[in-house]
């Protein structure tokens, strides 16, 4: 008998459903900082995760309904935070540069499929990128007010202080991409393109 296939709009909306989830609690996951800097939170690690297991359309329809959530009132942000003002704000440029960074990722996932490397890089690079733009959001929301900052003021309060818990974060994405795309693409949920062809294939 063959098995039945689950359809796959099902499957896309429970990724979805799943990945808003983990996302959220990892936004909730997070370490209070001292002075000015910001809590050093899990949500790097949620975006490297499902932007590397997951196909494009799911990861990034994920961050755009957390993001949704959070403007309407919905609780997700770190802090427990909500509202238009949490994206708006100071910091709100990292949590819109999660867009950015999905679409980085997935872009370097279908320039060689299955290559780690190239994953690697996507990350890499999607993590500057967010760290950018993050920033320049940063500076722009205090420019010509009584709380302007330079960018290297800003760097060290904002990204400096957060390379290498990324960076471990990222390491740990990355090796679970790598351990649960082919059993996840067998169920229909993961991404194809996580997978060599031969692999694909079988």
């Amino acid at each position: 008998m063959q098995k039945e296939k689950i359809n796959p709009h099902l499957i896309s909306v429970i990724t979805v459903g799943v990945c808003a989830a983990l996302l959220t609690v990892c936004s909730w996951i997070s370490i209070p900082a001292f002075g000015p800097f910001v809590p050093f939170t899990l949500q790097t690690f949620a975006v490297f995760l499902i932007a590397g297991l997951f196909p494009f359309k799911e990861s990034i329809l994920t961050v755009v309904i957390y993001i949704a959530l959070g403007m309407a009132g919905v609780p997700v942000f770190s802090g427990f935070k909500s509202g238009i003002a949490a994206v708006t704000g100071p910091t709100g440029g990292y949590i819109v540069g999660f867009l950015l960074a999905v679409v980085i990722i997935s872009l370097f996932k279908r320039l060689k499929p299955g290559s780690i490397l190239f994953l690697i890089i996507g990350m890499i690079a999607g993590l500057a990128v967010c760290y950018a733009f993050g920033t320049g959001w940063f500076y722009f929301v205090f420019l010509n007010t009584e709380k302007q900052k330079g960018i290297l003021e800003i760097l060290s309060i904002c990204v400096f202080p957060f390379l290498i818990p990324d960076a471990v974060k990222m390491a740990v994405a990355v090796l679970l991409v790598n351990r649960l795309s082919l059993p996840l693409t067998k169920l229909g949920f993961a991404d194809k393109r996580n997978l060599k062809p031969a692999a694909s294939q079988s």
